[in-house]
């Protein structure tokens, strides 16, 4: 949310050069509701499905991880691989509970800001369990001690540990990195390709 494309680019270069067909996808998260960037997906990969041979596989960062939550509770591409979601507040984030009702937070955060609280209602958790093969990386360090102080217990800042997780996930990982940097760590980046390729994050080393 907030963020371009280019926050996932090492993250895009490192799959390329692994050999993935990586179509790094940048959608306007301040100004439209899930169920349009749901919309929004479903629309660029049916423009890039005729190019699709292999899985088709996701790997997402906060946001992200809610709109593929969504789109695959609705459908499913040709060859559904696997998916990756880095910090997805996948069970709603006590960051947005608490502003909502901020008009900065509103006008910076648009439709979706207002989808991600930690109430049953919460597009989040109206979701349910996932049910296709997913891998959750979490952090536990955070850049801001009064988000921190709102979420209580360990988080990366926006998104508490716990929450991060979701019924139905094949495997769940927590690194020392906050929200807004995780997607570029090396030590994410080896984790995300073990996923893709073997359905577990890699135990071998630290």
């Amino acid at each position: 949310m907030g963020r371009t494309k280019l926050s996932m680019a090492r993250l895009a270069t490192h799959l390329s050069n692994e050999g993935y067909h990586v179509v790094n996808l940048g959608y306007p998260s301040t100004r439209q509701s899930v169920a349009d960037s749901v919309s929004q997906l479903d629309t660029e990969l049916k423009r890039h499905g005729e190019h699709t041979k292999g899985y088709v596989h996701f790997v997402t960062h906060s946001l992200g991880g809610i709109i593929v939550r969504a789109y695959l509770k609705q459908q499913s591409p040709p060859n559904p691989g696997r998916v990756v979601m880095i910090s997805p507040p996948n069970q709603g984030s006590e960051i947005a509970d608490k502003l909502q009702d901020n008009i900065f937070y509103k006008w910076s955060t648009g439709p979706a800001g207002q989808e991600l609280g930690t109430s049953d209602t919460s597009t989040p958790n109206l979701l349910g369990p996932v049910g296709f093969p997913l891998g959750v990386i979490t952090g536990d360090r955070s850049l801001n001690p009064i988000f921190s102080a709102w979420i209580g217990g360990p988080s990366d800042g926006k998104v508490s540990v716990e929450r991060a997780a979701v019924t139905g996930m094949a495997d769940f990982l927590v690194v020392n990195h906050s929200h807004t940097y995780i997607m570029r760590s090396s030590v994410v980046f080896r984790h995300v390709s073990h996923f893709l390729r073997t359905g577990s994050f890699d135990r071998s080393s630290s």
